[in-house]
């Protein structure tokens, strides 16, 4: 059988090329197919090849995942600490919101808008301790539709008339009221309104009556309203109230303001910054 010269060629190439390779397992991985097809068994290799390139530092990990832990943890201790000295932290809070100061006679007790009954009752105390012989009385904005309810020929009583009638049943005479000139809305406007009357007077001092959860952020108002004039400020917190610093998270009413009121402190602890 006739065998042509290049399929022989090619199969003395392949099976060169399958002995070289057994070789070169055999001898281990440092020895290159080349090395063993070429019969190098004396361990003369050639030097390996040293890359110059400067190293590269590795890529930085992302460091989401120790953040996310890190916050997680975070608030299990906040949430630990909280529910364990709930009792303490929140009452310490009441205090912070109650601002009381030693009372003595004044040119005028101010009431300020919201809660007339409990602030009455508070008034009607101190004008029959003759600690002043004026009281005011704020106008505060309307309700909706009561203009309509008045064409209609119904009645309903408004935060002033509330007072002054209050006060009126507690034996304090109407002459001792002062009612607001103007609307207000707000404690800002209230005592802006206060201010007005105080100045046109020549009021020297005043006593300040207010729920006891607003007292804080009422005096830091007025404070700012009279900022620059002598005029002596005493906070007066109502008594009859419900709202107590040890247990006032309990009642829903008071969870309401308290979180509205720690918003005003926020708010205007910022603004003056």
């Amino acid at each position: 059988m006739k065998v042509s010269l290049p399929n022989l060629k090619r199969k003395r190439g392949e099976n060169e090329k399958d002995a070289a390779s057994l070789l070169a397992e055999w001898i281990g991985p440092g020895v290159s197919k080349e090395q063993a097809g070429n019969g190098d068994l004396e361990g003369k290799r050639e030097p390996d090849f040293v890359d110059n390139r400067p190293i590269e530092p590795d890529a930085v990990r992302s460091k989401g995942p120790a953040i996310a832990k890190w916050i997680i943890f975070i608030l299990f201790i906040g949430y630990v600490v909280i529910s364990y000295y709930h009792v303490p932290i929140l009452t310490a809070l009441g205090d912070y919101l109650i601002v009381e100061h030693p009372v003595k006679k004044a040119d005028l007790i101010v009431c300020t808008p919201g809660s007339p009954l409990e602030q009455s009752l508070m008034a009607a105390d101190l004008y029959k301790r003759g600690l002043s012989p004026r009281i005011f009385i704020p106008e505060e904005v309307p309700p909706d539709g009561l203009n309509v309810l008045k064409e209609r020929g119904g009645h309903y009583p408004e935060a002033s008339e509330l007072f002054s009638t209050t006060l009126k049943s507690l034996s304090v005479p109407g002459s001792a009221c002062t009612v607001g000139q103007l609307p207000v809305d707000s404690i800002q406007e209230a005592a802006a309104e206060v201010r007005k009357l105080v100045m046109s007077k020549g009021y020297t001092s005043m006593i300040i009556v207010t729920p006891p959860y607003s007292a804080r952020s009422t005096y830091l108002i007025f404070k700012k309203v009279f900022d620059g004039e002598k005029l002596e400020m005493m906070i007066s917190p109502s008594r009859y109230t419900n709202f107590k610093a040890d247990n006032w998270w309990k009642r829903n009413k008071y969870l309401k303001e308290v979180i509205f009121e720690c918003q005003k402190l926020l708010y205007y602890t910022i603004k003056g910054l």
